[in-house]
């Protein structure tokens, strides 16, 4: 669950690529493939993530989205986040949020071979507009950081299509999200449910 999202060239997300563009960190990615700054973003594509610098002020880096592992690992439930010693400590102190425009999600339906079938794809974004400001860990490997998205149960609209979405806060919280002095328990009853979605 959340596999694929989707960034516009947006008013409101093109201030974030840019402040990526600037980051130094840029140089010691590049010859690195999925390096994406608008379209749809896919696992171990190199985007724009915000978190917090080495003064604690919020700051925009190019992240790569995966822990490695074996499968590759890109998401983190958020109901054992605080506990997984593979998330542990990020969830702690190591939060992130990922700028969207909307994510992805497939439907997915029991086949009479026994087997889950993926069906429709839908996007999915709150209700109320604006940027869609995933929620997520991050690490450091090999020097380079790099993130997880974290989810959660789904709100009633978008049940249908998959039992689990997105972590997403409002923009006005975000700021105390990455804080490492925040307790992220604290912020889980302000994430967004109500989603609008419609076919891609």
């Amino acid at each position: 669950m959340c596999c694929r999202y989707w960034t516009e060239e947006s008013p409101e997300l093109r201030p974030i690529v840019e402040e990526m563009n600037r980051s130094p960190l840029m140089k010691k990615w590049q010859g690195s493939p999925g390096i994406i700054t608008y379209g749809e973003v896919r696992p171990t594509n190199i985007v724009p993530v915000v978190a917090p610098d080495r003064s604690g002020k919020k700051a925009v880096f190019p992240m790569k989205w995966g822990y490695s592992g074996r499968p590759l690992l890109m998401n983190a439930r958020t109901e054992t986040a605080a506990e997984k010693p593979t998330f542990r400590e990020d969830w702690k102190k190591h939060r992130c949020a990922v700028p969207a425009s909307w994510y992805f999600e497939w439907t997915h339906f029991p086949g009479g071979d026994g087997k889950m079938h993926t069906g429709d794809k839908y996007m999915i974004r709150p209700k109320d507009g604006g940027i869609t400001w995933l929620c997520g860990l991050y690490r450091i490997e090999n020097g380079l950081p790099v993130f997880v998205i974290l989810t959660r149960e789904p709100g009633e609209e978008i049940r249908f299509i998959h039992d689990r979405m997105p972590l997403i806060l409002p923009e006005q919280y975000i700021d105390a999200w990455i804080r490492p002095d925040t307790k992220p328990e604290d912020l889980l009853d302000k994430a967004l449910t109500e989603m609008v979605c419609g076919k891609a």
